[in-house]
């Protein structure tokens, strides 16, 4: 199953696809790609191989990610929920909040109808031992909820919309 996803590192925009151990990864005009496999390396990180070298990444709240010790600022969107933005502009309509990685949820903070400001927490997912906390990327209301405490989740599974 391929995988395409609109990346943003450090303000510097990119694009990732991903094809079952393939990988291929653009931005401003350079492109990288080829075989890359992910594996559990200890509490809250996991450990990259691509083309034999080993990157260790830490996944923290906020979208701070630290790759070999280097923190770095990453976004990662699905482009199919963008519904026509472009580069910075308003995005209206449905947002779906989504599981990064695969693993368990813990709390679900919000229930339909509520409503929340751009970044209240909404649902607690544990993942390799770190709980991360996914927030709501704008106002509005909860119209979905689409998980419950103790459920198993894959990476990009969509946990929660907000309209």
């Amino acid at each position: 199953m391929k995988i395409t996803r609109e990346t943003k590192i450090d303000g510097r925009a990119g694009k990732l696809a991903i094809d079952g151990e393939q990988f291929r990864y653009e931005r401003e005009g350079a492109a990288a790609e080829g075989a890359f496999s992910i594996a559990p390396a200890g509490p809250g990180s996991v450990s990259v191989l691509i083309a034999g070298r080993s990157f260790h990444v830490v996944l923290a709240p906020d979208a701070e990610v630290f790759v070999n010790g280097q923190r770095l600022q990453a976004e990662v969107a699905d482009p199919r929920d963008r519904r026509g933005a472009r580069d910075g502009a308003a995005i209206h309509g449905n947002r779906q909040v989504r599981a990064p990685m695969p693993g368990k949820v813990v709390r679900v903070l919000a229930a339909v109808g509520d409503t929340v400001e751009e970044g209240r927490g909404l649902v607690v997912v544990e993942a390799m031992k770190m709980q991360n906390e996914m927030k709501s990327p704008t106002s509005g209301r909860v119209a979905e909820v689409r998980v419950t405490a103790g459920a198993a989740v894959t990476a990009g599974e969509v946990l929660v919309v907000i309209e």
